[in-house]
């Protein structure tokens, strides 16, 4: 059973640790024992005995400023370690521990004074993180109650804390579990991954007074050392050029929907495939100006925390929500068209059919679902409106339809003997189409079952 606050999210992801064990030889064994503490840290949090989320006390009243708690693990893999800097303490000279202290800080400062969260739970919980973790250790994680510091192995990677980015991205892993709460596989984990690639940039951009202009959109630029040919682990506004390294090997990332990398690794390509919603942000954010978390940061906080996205939400939903969160929060101007010509340039959803066709449906459009084929050959339909339909189908529906990613896919694969395959027709968006079941992603099947359910 999967435990209800999911897996452990680390930065360095497994297929980058797994080339540096197969290329390195000086640092392969670091490498491996990182790989190994890693998978203890998930299986541990998927099986239900990890570290559970911290809760505060019924009746406690939320502190007005940040709360801050910094442990030492002293070169051990035991949690938390000995506590050495609480909230209001003078600085340690311990540079790890007084840089964690401080990018707790700038996380909670970018949350409670621009988005109104007080904290990850939005009622003041204490941020609690451990430095000094492991020897040698080339991560950092989010465990569900805290942020774990590796210090690096001092070739490729310097210590986890010196990257304010990195910090905030873990910590926006604790937003995510306590807002949609995206199941960590799939499209679903890739926005789980993205969302903190998000905010953590964010919190950087934030800290440093930066316009979206200004900004470098790079995650963990200042973890790769002197020697590594890269810039950081990723890049948001160009995905697959961070680096380009013998030992590190080539990033990976798409910026494209044609290059969605499907693949069973890394929990269905999470780290893999941020890349394209974290384009779809950047380009956004640069295509609006000026500082990327007023406006485009807030429409993606509309949408992580305003209850329609699921926890299975894929990449063509989120768009949708978001161009709708456009729309509520500032009309039909600058802020919607930018945002829905972002997820166009990554191939989510498509281009309109004309210059000036409006890339939503009429919210009144008729919709038949259908479904046949199976062992005992029953037909299953359902004509319904857009409007019928709960919100978040709602918009998800309205994104599909205004895409080609339906006659896409039924342009890719044939019906197999006894398996299901599904129609959809909508004369307001001129679709006509039966797509077999095989070819269909999970979040797009769903969203058909759900659809003929009713």
């Amino acid at each position: 059973m999967t435990h209800p606050w999911g897996l452990a999210a680390h930065i360095v992801p497994p297929f980058l640790l797994r080339h540096l064990a197969e290329s390195d030889a000086a640092i392969a064994p670091l490498a491996r024992l990182t790989l190994d503490a890693d998978a203890h840290q998930r299986s541990a949090r998927a099986s239900g005995h990890g570290a559970a989320p911290t809760v505060r006390p019924p009746g406690a009243a939320a502190p007005a400023g940040p709360s801050r708690e910094v442990a030492d693990a002293g070169g051990t893999e035991q949690l938390p370690g000995r506590t050495v800097r609480s909230e209001g303490a003078p600085a340690t000279g311990d540079a790890a521990a007084d840089e964690a202290y401080d990018g707790f800080g700038a996380t909670w400062r970018l949350f409670d004074e621009v988005y109104g969260r007080n904290s990850i739970a939005g009622v003041g919980l204490t941020l609690r993180g451990t430095v000094h973790y492991g020897r040698g250790y080339q991560n950092a994680f989010w465990n569900g109650s805290r942020m774990v510091f590796g210090d690096g192995d001092g070739e490729i990677f310097g210590r986890f804390t010196a990257s304010l980015d990195v910090i905030g991205h873990e910590l926006t892993h604790g937003v995510v579990e306590r807002t949609a709460n995206l199941t960590y596989s799939g499209q679903p984990g890739a926005l789980n991954e993205s969302m903190a690639d998000v905010f953590g940039s964010l919190v950087a951009q934030y800290a440093a007074g930066q316009d979206a202009g200004e900004a470098d959109w790079l995650i963990g630029a200042d973890l790769l050392l002197p020697g590594v040919k890269g810039t950081a682990l990723r890049s948001m506004l160009h995905p697959g050029t961070a680096y380009d390294d013998p030992r590190l090997g080539r990033d990976p990332q798409p910026d494209h929907m044609s290059g969605y990398v499907r693949t069973t690794d890394d929990n269905g390509g999470v780290h893999y495939n941020s890349g394209i919603p974290n384009r779809a942000f950047a380009l956004a954010a640069t295509t609006i100006g000026g500082p990327a978390w007023e406006r485009a940061g807030r429409v993606w906080y509309d949408v992580l925390t305003g209850g329609d996205l699921r926890s299975g939400s894929g990449f063509e939903e989120f768009a949708a929500l978001s161009v709708a969160a456009a729309l509520a929060r500032y009309g039909d101007g600058a802020e919607a068209a930018a945002i829905r010509a972002a997820w166009q340039a990554v191939g989510v959803i498509g281009a309109p059919a004309s210059p000036g066709a409006p890339a939503g449906v009429d919210p009144r459009a008729e919709l038949l679902v259908r479904r046949t084929g199976g062992v005992a050959g029953i037909v299953r339909e359902r004509r319904t409106s857009l409007a019928d339909l709960p919100r978040g189908d709602r918009s998800a529906w309205s994104g599909l339809l205004a895409g080609r990613t339906l006659p896409r896919l039924a342009a890719t694969g044939s019906p197999v003997p006894d398996a299901f395959c599904y129609g959809v027709v909508c004369r307001d968006a001129d679709l006509d189409v039966e797509v077999a079941e095989h070819v269909l992603p999970e979040e797009v099947r769903a969203l058909l079952e759900r659809t003929l359910r009713g």
